[in-house]
């Protein structure tokens, strides 16, 4: 299951380590490994969160994201993402961004670097509308009782997820973006961190809302398969359902994409601090993506967040805590030693969790309707 799961992991780590050792030496050979393990690190809540997402495809749309949505990843962001980014900056076409990179590289980083509120604005605002969405909704499950009863409470007030986004966004432009300008003389960032967050934020209401509104629609059809099966034939049309699940499971396809791109940003961003070799660090944060795409589908067919259920509870609080670092590094820089060790350390935390309320489960002998309160008192005793 293992060698299935992570096989092309495997190969594609092999066959981009030598590659980089024949190509360019045993320099390249360590940077790449190290890009790799940062990516891994920083992604590890990536993986649970898509997990979450990916269990409601059928295998078909699972081979796609391990397939086309490799591709995405790895030649999109981590690749194709940077040079779109001085291009634009440095406003030069993509084949003389690629030649300052190779060329320059130094200047090359600098560019990316100064687009960096611009893209922490942008991810930190998609990341924080997924926190807020999850923390603010009323579950059966809660890992973090005495947080999360009062939080669903407000969470009824219509768009009021939006509305704190948005108060956390204004706060970062005004608060960070002009301090920088009257601090050290640098362009004031302020318009472009607004800009910048507020497309973050329609992003996440355009594609969640798509892929939730389509997810529904399926469900219902799965609801009242039978019926709605009689009279397709009756219609002469049975192929409609087949259709709705193609259109749920692109639009959740496609929001999985635009959320593993925010995941993404501080990998992307942080790699420049090892090195501003653009091909080195395609290598290295490309493997690192296989692994997270693997650990996710292995995720998915071992059932584990069914058998862990305050996982999700904890990748959703590194969200949380990965968006509020990318607002704050608007500013001040963070090292990615700590953003990966907050996300390890919270799933960690809820992964053991969960196995103590596995453990309180099985001595009190709960089931069915008793598991939730059961549940409830062994997160109370933990």
């Amino acid at each position: 299951m293992v060698l299935r799961t992570f096989g092309w992991s495997f190969a594609v780590t092999a066959a981009g380590l030598a590659f980089a050792a024949w190509q360019w030496g045993w320099e390249a050979f360590g940077i790449v490994l190290i890009l790799s393990i940062l990516e891994i690190s920083l992604s590890f809540d990536n993986a649970v969160v898509n997990a979450g997402i990916l269990k409601k495809m059928n295998a078909f749309w699972q081979r796609v994201f391990l397939t086309l949505g490799i591709l995405i990843a790895v030649f999109g962001m981590r690749l194709v993402f940077p040079v779109v980014i001085v291009a634009i900056s440095a406003k030069v076409g993509p084949v003389e961004a690629v030649q300052l990179a190779l060329d320059d590289p130094g200047r090359y980083q600098d560019l990316v670097t100064d687009a960096h509120p611009a893209i922490a604005a942008f991810g930190g605002m998609f990341l924080l509308m997924i926190f807020l969405d999850f923390i603010l909704e009323d579950r059966d499950i809660k890992w973090l009782g005495w947080l999360e009863r009062p939080l669903a409470k407000l969470g009824k007030i219509d768009m009021l997820a939006v509305c704190l986004a948005l108060i956390a966004l204004l706060a970062t432009a005004m608060t960070f973006a002009t301090h920088a300008h009257v601090s050290t003389g640098h362009a004031d960032k302020t318009a472009t961190v607004l800009l910048s967050g507020v497309a973050g934020l329609i992003t996440y209401l355009v594609v969640g809302g798509l892929s939730g509104y389509f997810e529904d629609k399926l469900e219902e059809e799965e609801e009242h398969e039978h019926e709605e099966e009689e009279k397709a034939r009756a219609e002469g049309k049975p192929v409609s359902a087949v259709a709705l699940a193609g259109k749920a499971a692109f639009f959740l396809f496609l929001y999985l994409e635009v959320l593993d791109a925010s995941f993404s940003f501080d990998g992307v961003i942080g790699a420049f601090a090892i090195t501003n070799h653009i091909f080195w660090m395609a290598l290295g944060l490309g493997i690192g993506a296989m692994y997270v795409r693997s650990l996710t589908v292995y995720l998915v067919r071992q059932g584990t967040l069914d058998d862990y259920v305050y996982l999700e509870h904890g990748a959703h609080y590194a969200i949380g805590a990965l968006a509020s670092i990318l607002l704050i590094t608007i500013q001040h820089q963070i090292s990615e030693i700590i953003t990966g060790l907050i996300g390890v350390v919270l799933i960690a935390a809820s992964f053991l969790a969960s196995v103590r309320r596995n453990r309180a489960l099985a001595a009190s002998g709960a089931s069915g309707a008793e598991e939730v309160t059961a549940e409830e008192k062994a997160t109370a005793q933990a």
